[in-house]
């Protein structure tokens, strides 16, 4: 049964599970909550995924680094990022996702990161020059990606 965690909980230190960042496109009310999905999908594997779409997110929040909850969150992330076994990152049509460019930017010389980009994501082109330099595995749809995923984590 897969363990799931959200900012600002703690995270496991020592555990030796395999972990899955669910990096991506969040813009509350914009983007599909995609992260639901793949949770559920995978809520089988002794897993740990990191979902950074935290449940008490308060939109007037100051983007700043002096505010200690926005600053909480983006730690959050990237030490989460920073931990996780495999990353992915999926871009929604519907949004802008910068902080998602950006991630993508920080992250894809790692080896560990899947691309779910589908055909009307604004940037689809830098993205996929992106994923085809640095080798990185890129899909149109989030059930491709699944399939994938669900097929390595079964070994």
């Amino acid at each position: 049964m897969s363990s799931v965690y959200k900012p600002p909980e703690a995270i496991e230190t020592y555990s030796k599970k395999f972990s899955i960042f669910l990096a991506g496109s969040i813009e509350m009310g914009v983007a599909e909550n995609w992260q639901q999905k793949v949770e559920r999908e995978l809520r089988d594997f002794d897993i740990h995924i990191y979902n950074p779409r935290r449940d008490d997110w308060d939109s007037s929040w100051v983007q700043s680094i002096d505010n200690p909850q926005f600053f909480e969150q983006v730690r959050w992330e990237l030490n989460c990022l920073e931990r996780a076994d495999l990353i992915i990152m999926y871009f929604d049509p519907k949004t802008l996702s910068p902080i998602s460019l950006l991630e993508l930017g920080l992250f894809a010389t790692r080896n560990n990161m899947i691309v779910i980009c589908p055909e009307g994501f604004w940037r689809k082109g830098n993205v996929d020059i992106v994923c085809s330099l640095y080798e990185v595995e890129q899909y149109n749809t989030i059930d491709e990606a699944l399939s994938v995923i669900k097929d390595e984590l079964n070994g």
